[in-house]
């Protein structure tokens, strides 16, 4: 068993902490129902996230802007139950938190006490210190997002890789040591160039998790549909696909409808009987 596996039964916020004076990685993936999380929790991921992203690869949303607390909440839910190791994180979806800190308060508080939740994510650097401020000192903790945030889509003008230019750069970095300050225990860094990642990876005392971002980072997060290659995009640069279970399920399907049509599905084995004899005694009774 990995030594990491065999160290700790539950992966805390303090654990997660710890990996970066250990220069230990992190790994964190997505899930979004109870055997994916059940699937990912007994592989010793560390982190699991009830993402946005649901909104695209299990809701059919053309992007992470319209997904709502209440279906991150039912999600959330399902996962919940299936998890037992890793620290369960739920992000706080567009317009949770870009009213008031009260509001995005309430919706925090929800997710742990009607979720489960251990944690929530939200994006923004600077400008959601205040944010992530008030839910800590609410005993929520929180993950940061910077660098290529899906929720600021429009305003960006898509998906674009951030902090190409020497200000652009300089903003991150700010953005990056602000969420520290304001009391963030981890910080996901997406779509940013690997050298910067590597900067701020070294800058910051809390860890560091890239998609997109290079390998210099704490640890690595991607969407679980996108590793086990189901989503029907296709794929991102810094996207690894370790499987192809999208062949592997049209193959099932087109031999489950083969072997209904040829009469093969069920056979006999599959079958329930009647005690011998009944048969007879019920045509029989039945006249």
């Amino acid at each position: 068993m990995d030594h990491n596996l065999a160290a700790v039964s539950k992966v805390t916020v303090p654990w997660i902490l710890e990996r970066k004076l250990l220069a230990e990685r992190i790994s964190c993936l997505t899930a979004y129902d109870y055997p994916t999380a059940r699937l990912v929790d007994e592989a010793g991921i560390d982190l699991i996230l009830v993402g946005d992203s649901l909104g695209q690869v299990v809701l059919g949303y053309d992007s992470t802007v319209p997904v709502t607390v209440e279906e991150i909440l039912h999600h959330l839910r399902a996962v919940r139950r299936a998890t037992r190791r890793a620290l369960l994180v739920a992000d706080l979806p567009y317009g949770a938190y870009h009213v008031s800190d009260e509001k995005a308060l309430e919706v925090a508080i929800r997710y742990v006490k009607e979720g489960g939740a251990e944690a929530v994510k939200l994006e923004g650097g600077r400008k959601r210190a205040a944010i992530i401020r008030r839910l800590v000192d609410a005993e929520v903790p929180v993950m940061a997002h910077i660098g290529l945030t899906p929720q600021s889509i429009h305003a960006m003008g898509g998906y674009r890789v951030q902090g190409r230019t020497l200000d652009s750069a300089s903003e991150l970095l700010a953005d990056a040591e602000a969420v520290e300050e304001a009391g963030a225990f981890a910080l996901v860094l997406e779509g940013i160039p690997r050298e910067l990642s590597a900067i701020v990876t070294q800058r910051l005392r809390i860890p560091t998790l890239g998609i997109g971002a290079g390998p210099d980072c704490d640890g690595q997060i991607l969407v679980f549909h996108d590793l086990v290659g189901l989503s029907f995009l296709p794929p991102a640069k810094f996207v690894r696909p370790y499987t192809d279970m999208a062949a592997s399920l049209r193959q099932a399907f087109a031999r489950f409808r083969e072997d209904i049509i040829g009469g093969r599905f069920p056979d006999d084995s599959e079958s329930y009987h009647w005690p011998v004899g009944l048969r007879e005694e019920f045509e029989r009774s039945s006249g």
